[in-house]
Formats: C-alpha cells, sequence, structure tokens
C-alpha cells in the first residue's frame, strides 16, 4: 500500500482555480465514494478550506493512485487534467506523512502557525472516519497529525507572536493594560481593518464598544455585531473620555484627532490611561497626541515593528517545529513499514503450525498408544522445531521491515514459501472501530 497527497493551495494557484476544486461539507460523503469508487484507491480524506484542497489517499499503486486524483479533480473543476496538473503538487509515503504534519502545525498556512487549520484538519478526518473512508492506515496517521500539530504549538509557541496588523494592536494593548476584561473601545471609522481589530480586542475580553463613523449607517451596522452603541461623529470627543482603548481607521487626508480635544478630557480624569491606535496612513492622530501624559499612541509604522518582530520569532519556532515533525514522521513511517512485514510473518506462522499439527497427528497414528506425558514431550519438540526454524526469518524480515528493501525480503519470503497473503491496507478497518479512532483524535 502506498500513501499518496494531492493538492492546491494560495501558493500554487489563484482563487478562480482553487474555488473550482473546493468542497462544501454536505457533499464530502459522496465526494469521499467517488473517489473509492476508483479500483486502486483503498481510504480517502479530503481537507478542503478557504486555501486549499488536499486529497490524502491510501493506494494499491501509487502511480494509477496519483492518475485517478487528477481525474477525480479534472471531473469535480471542469478542468483538464493537463491544465489542472500546472496547479498541483503531489507528495508520496514518507514526504506525504510529513506534509500533512506540516499542515497540521501551521507551517503551510498563509500566516505561519496560525491554528484554525489544526480543527479544520481534524474535521476532515473525522467526516471522513464517520463515513467509513479511511482504515488503519489513515486513521494513524490522522491521529498522529493532530496530536503532532498540538505538540508543535505547545512546544515551540509557534501561535504566540502575532503577526497581523489588527492582532498587533491586542498584544500591545495587553502590554498596557494587562487584562482586557471589563475594557471598553472607541472605534473611529468603521472599515475593514476597524472591524477586524475590535473583533480581536472583543475576543480578549473587551466588552464595551462605541463606534463613530462619518456615515452614520455604516457606524450602526459595525457597532451592532458587538452589541456595541453607534455615535455620531461630530460626538465622538463627548465618548472618547469613556473609553480605554481608541482604534483610529477613517479615509480622511487630515488628522481628525487633535491635541487640544484629547488633552481637555484627559485634564479631567487625572491618572486614567489612554491606548490610542492609529491605523490610518495618511494618519488620523495629530503626533502631539503622545505628549499629552496617560496617552500612549501607536502607529501603523509601530504596529508594522511588532509584526516584523514576532514573524522573525515564528520562523524560529518553524525551524524548531520542524524538527518535531521530523521526529513524528520518522515514527509513523517506521509502524507503517512494519505493518506491510505482518501478514507475510502471519501467514508464514500459520503455515508452519498447519505443517506441525499434521506431522503430529501422523507421529501419533504411528506411535499408537502414547500416555499424556508423552504426548506433550513429542508436541514441544515439534514446537521448538518450528518455532527456532522461523526465529530467524521472522526477526530478520521485522529489522528490514523499515529500510528500503523492506518490501524486497517480503516479497521473496512470500515467494520462497508460497505464502498466499492478503495486503492488511485497508482490511483492517474492523479492526480499529470508528468510535475509538475518533476517540484517539481528540
Amino acid at each position: 500500500m502506498f500513501i499518496v497527497a494531492v493538492g492546491i493551495n494560495h501558493k500554487t494557484a489563484p482563487v478562480e482555480v482553487r474555488e473550482r476544486m473546493s468542497f462544501a461539507e454536505h457533499s464530502m460523503p459522496e465526494s469521499l465514494a467517488g473517489l473509492r469508487s476508483y479500483p486502486v484507491i483503498n481510504g480517502a480524506v479530503i481537507l478542503s478550506t478557504c486555501n486549499r484542497t488536499e486529497i490524502y489517499t491510501v493506494n494499491e499503486d501509487a502511480e494509477q493512485g496519483l492518475e485517478d486524483i487528477k481525474k477525480f479533480l479534472s471531473r469535480k473543476s471542469g478542468l483538464d487534467t493537463e491544465i489542472i496538473g500546472n496547479y498541483l503538487y503531489s507528495f508520496f509515503d514518507h514526504d506525504a506523512v510529513k506534509h500533512l504534519y506540516q499542515v497540521a502545525a501551521g507551517l503551510d498556512s498563509m500566516l505561519l502557525g496560525e491554528t484554525q487549520i489544526l480543527g479544520q484538519v481534524r474535521a476532515a478526518y473525522e467526516l471522513s472516519l464517520e463515513s467509513g473512508n479511511t482504515g488503519r492506515i489513515l486513521n494513524i496517521m490522522f491521529q498522529q497529525a493532530i496530536r503532532t500539530g498540538k505538540r508543535a504549538r505547545a512546544e515551540t509557541g509557534i501561535d504566540q507572536h502575532a503577526i497581523s496588523i489588527s492582532y498587533a494592536a491586542v498584544e500591545l494593548a495587553k502590554q498596557i493594560f494587562k487584562d482586557l476584561t471589563g475594557r471598553s473601545v472607541l472605534v473611529i471609522g468603521a472599515g475593514k481593518m476597524s472591524e477586524l481589530t475590535t473583533k480581536h480586542l472583543v475576543a480578549n475580553g473587551v466588552s464595551g464598544v462605541i463606534v463613530s463613523n462619518r456615515s452614520f449607517d455604516r457606524a450602526v451596522t459595525l457597532a451592532n455585531q458587538f452589541n456595541g452603541i453607534a455615535v455620531k461623529f461630530n460626538d465622538l470627543f463627548k465618548y472618547m473620555g469613556d473609553a480605554d482603548i481608541v482604534i483610529s481607521c477613517t479615509a480622511a487626508s487630515h488628522y481628525v484627532v487633535h491635541q487640544e480635544q484629547v488633552a481637555e478630557f484627559m485634564h479631567k480624569q487625572p491618572g486614567k490611561q489612554l491606548m490610542m491606535i492609529d491605523i490610518a496612513v495618511p494618519r488620523d492622530i495629530e503626533p502631539d497626541v503622545r505628549e499629552i501624559p496617560g496617552v500612549t499612541v501607536y502607529d501603523v509604522d509601530a504596529l508594522q515593528n511588532v509584526v516584523d518582530s514576532n514573524f522573525d520569532k515564528r520562523k524560529r519556532s518553524a525551524m524548531m517545529a520542524e524538527t518535531i515533525i521530523e521526529e513524528d514522521t520518522q515514527e509513523y513511517v517506521t509502524w507503517l513499514k512494519t505493518q506491510f512485514v505482518i501478514p507475510a510473518i502471519s501467514e508464514l506462522k500459520n503455515r508452519g503450525e498447519q505443517i506441525k499439527q499434521k506431522e503430529l497427528r501422523r507421529a501419533y497414528n504411528r506411535l499408537g498408544e502414547l500416555s499424556d506425558h508423552e504426548k506433550k514431550v513429542v508436541s514441544s519438540l515439534a514446537n521448538s522445531i518450528v518455532n527456532q526454524l522461523l526465529h530467524d526469518p521472522v526477526t530478520r524480515l521485522k529489522s528490514y521491515a523499515v529500510t528500503d528493501k523492506g518490501s524486497v525480503y517480503t516479497e521473496a519470503l512470500e515467494n520462497l514459501f508460497n505464502l498466499h497473503t492478503e495486503e492488511n491496507g485497508e482490511d483492517e478497518k474492523n479492526e480499529d472501530s470508528s468510535a475509538n479512532a475518533a476517540a484517539k483524535a481528540k
């Protein structure tokens, strides 16, 4: 059996191609069944997100499996196989396993170290598991991928450093206020960046949201997303004193927040701390505002410095994560290689047992009446001969299993002893119940 991974992502294909190869969750069982209809494909998982579509399969023939996946994606997308071949990447066996573990750890994401992909990997696996399309090889592979993703984050902290402008604002706010629980934010401007920054702040404990925008309707729309209040643009300074954090991101060509206005209400609230985040270019907040006691101002350059510094930290964490991934990949591949010799070893032992029992019956018939003790001695002798005869080939085959020549020695053993084995591949589904496999992945 061979593992094949085929996919496209944000680095290899534009969005108009990715969207034609994306799979909706409700159609996944039917799509998986379509993949399994190809004779050489014995198990499959489809991972489909906004930035990637990847198919992981267990196949009787690697090259044929790859071609079948291309045909499947061609029918799905309506694109010729030669065309989609320009966008696809593919991995086999060790490299396929390693790629999945890198994906689960967030090393292959648009945002290095992002956490959402781990849940998406788990969901894709569980959906395939529940529809009966995995089997032990993929079960263990995806269970380990989920554990590896968790381990990489826990041991390297790769997801702990903000590498987006909006989340960098949250990181700086935590440095000033320590705990954001119960804090309030005034949002000036109702654009996408304001929305995203507010979303991160609320997720980290900010509870009060005030939105002011030149278009009052847009202010109302944004405020409603966070159960906040909208205020007229001309009234924003009446509410600034109620805020702990101010986010400003308008399209104005001039300053909209001036030193004199901020100083006036700060003078009335001695000891107050106010953090102001100016994401606009040109800037919204007059630079002299930072001279007011108790006020801290960060502009987009300051936020970018945080992002750049944190990205360097994530890259160092990614290097540490790669070591973890290689360790876990090698562990899985070693296990996988040993699985392929088990049928041959089992059949060899069965053959030895059959011969032993046959010859024991013949010996007992020829020897006539034997005492229980005599039968035990004869049986023990037969057991010893068979076990000693099989010990070296079994031991050596197990050691060869983890080398590149494992399949060669397995085939030689099967031919020499005329063994008729069935690939353990996906016939072991019954050995690993869906409930147990799902529990292991949690």
